[in-house]
């Protein structure tokens, strides 16, 4: 079976949103099981909320 693009994955197969912080050095980052990643920050509540909003533009996108 072929390799598939992540926009090619039907709908009911599409990953969950589950978004956790990770921490590298002196840096915060933001992820989603979906591959999603947020920009590293210093401050651990701006990931947190980087995080938030991407679970809420994922909610809008989805109706």
């Amino acid at each position: 079976m072929p390799d598939r693009a992540p926009h090619d994955v039907p709908p009911a197969a599409a990953p969950r949103h589950r978004t956790s912080t990770s921490e590298r050095g002196s840096f915060c980052l933001a992820r989603c099981d979906c591959g999603w990643r947020g920009p590293a920050r210093r401050a651990r509540s701006q990931a947190r909320t980087d995080a938030e909003r991407h679970l809420a533009d994922v909610a809008a996108a989805d109706g």
